[in-house]
């Protein structure tokens, strides 16, 4: 059987969008890459512009795609929709983002599709779990991008008040990504010790003050940079070329991506992020860890202020 490059559909073609299909050429992973968007223009301009760079990366097809696209797509990723804005939260976009997904949903169930559905747009978790409703497809085919980035940020902060490679840092941040996510302090290590071991040895700070003040600043980061400049772009972007190398490729990586859980940490329907095994299905194996109490409870609310804010747009 010869072989099939693998398909990326990346719906909207803003900053998110553009930065992830950026990030992902020089990869090689992708063979092909259709962009839609209701702005034709902005599609043309955008496919234009990152063709010029095909001399310098491995071979891709990029181009100006339709929801056709999506039958034999590997990966349809969703980018689509109003950004936040200084000084709004996640949750606050739930209306008009969840009224863009439906239509996006809509017109995807026409096609014959047996891709990995990546919802991006905010506020993620619910509206995975709105695609997941609208979709009708088996849940572990459709996740959300959750926290791999809040989990990246906690991961560098730790690595410099540490001093230490960020590559070397094993931390994840649980739940809502939002202002309810869990950093979860008893999964994380660095060189399998434990962090709040590593900071006994390492004796360089008060570990639990810097722990609180470092986790505040993870939930914080998108905050700040939305101030500074308007939008996030680079990050998420990047933290979806990861999330593709472990589909495409099948790695079965660890991802805190977000999805449906059914009663894994006590917590059922209900679309949160928790440690999750990935592969070219989506979702192969949800971790059910052993969290500290305060941890296992705090998930728990992040669970139900989700809920509360589907809720809202039912129906």
């Amino acid at each position: 059987m010869p072989y099939r490059q693998k398909k990326v559909v990346v719906i909207g073609a803003g900053s998110v969008g553009t930065a992830y299909i950026y990030a992902l050429l020089p990869t090689g992973v992708a063979g092909e890459i259709a962009l839609i968007d209701i702005d034709q223009n902005r599609v043309e301009g955008e496919v234009l512009d990152l063709s010029h760079g095909l001399p310098f990366i491995p071979p891709v097809k990029i181009k100006k795609g339709d929801y056709s696209d999506c039958a034999d797509a590997d990966i349809i990723v969703v980018t689509a929709g109003a950004k936040q804005q200084p000084g709004q939260s996640r949750l606050d976009l739930i209306q008009k983002n969840a009224q863009i997904v439906r239509s996006i949903c809509h017109e995807i169930s026409k096609q014959d599709c047996s891709a990995v559905f990546v919802m991006v747009t905010n506020p993620v978790d619910a509206l995975t779990y709105v695609a997941l409703k609208e979709l009708k497809w088996n849940h572990q085919r459709i996740i959300g991008s959750g926290t791999v980035l809040d989990s990246a940020r906690l991961k560098y902060l730790l690595s410099q008040h540490c001093k230490i490679d960020a590559r070397n840092v094993h931390a994840y941040i649980l739940g809502e990504h939002g202002d309810s996510e869990v950093a979860a302090w008893s999964m994380s290590h660095i060189a399998g010790v434990s962090l709040r071991d590593y900071c006994k040895i390492c004796r360089a700070c008060d570990y639990s003050e810097h722990h609180r003040r470092i986790a505040e600043e993870v939930r914080n980061s998108a905050y700040h940079i939305i101030g500074y400049k308007g939008s996030t772009y680079y990050g998420i972007g990047l933290s979806l070329v990861r999330i593709t190398e472990t589909i495409l490729r099948n790695e079965h990586s660890i991802l805190t991506v977000s999805s449906f859980l059914d009663g894994q940490y006590g917590i059922k329907d209900v679309c949160l992020s928790v440690p999750c095994v990935v592969g070219d299905t989506g979702v192969k194996m949800t971790i059910d860890a052993e969290l500290a109490a305060d941890e296992l409870h705090a998930l728990r609310a992040s669970a139900q202020t989700i809920r509360e804010v589907l809720e809202k747009i039912k129906g």
